[in-house]
């Protein structure tokens, strides 16, 4: 199984690099963590499901209006997999990965990104999160775990 991971704090680029990946990888099944975090301190919940993501195929979306658990979502076996978000790449995920990937770029860059992106939603709670991104790269290493570190630009 084809699976590439992309991890990286808030506002370094994630999301934009899997998606163009996505629509250059004929078949390509992409994965946003986004869509999955049980809420504002949800990154743990959501790496700690990568794992399972990949052994079974399929994964539950987080509703955020309604702040529930969403619809399940189905994976094809025979189709290349990207997963990014925040806890994408962690040591139990990346032996189930062909590639990983851990994006960075400077903090005021990150912050401005994510917030032109998400804005008032996410200004907020962008110190509890980013608590979060601190605890799960301590823990974790992701960048240490990564094939390739990609160093974005404004």
């Amino acid at each position: 199984m084809d699976v590439t991971l992309i991890d990286g704090r808030s506002g370094s680029g994630k999301s934009d690099l899997a998606t163009l990946l996505a629509s250059r990888i004929n078949g390509a099944q992409l994965v946003r963590l986004d869509d999955i975090y049980p809420g504002w301190d949800g990154l743990d919940a959501a790496s700690v499901a990568v794992p399972g993501i990949l052994d079974t195929l399929s994964w539950r979306s987080w509703d955020w209006t309604s702040d529930r658990p969403g619809a399940m979502h189905y994976l094809r076996p025979d189709a290349p997999i990207i997963i990014e978000g925040v806890g994408a790449l962690s040591r139990a995920s990346r032996s189930r990965a062909s590639t990983a990937l851990w994006l960075e770029a400077d903090d005021a860059t990150r912050r401005e990104r994510a917030l032109a992106r998400d804005g008032d939603t996410f200004a907020p709670h962008w110190e509890r999160w980013a608590a979060q991104e601190e605890r799960f790269i301590a823990r974790e290493s992701p960048r240490d775990l990564a094939d390739v570190v990609v160093r974005t630009a404004t």
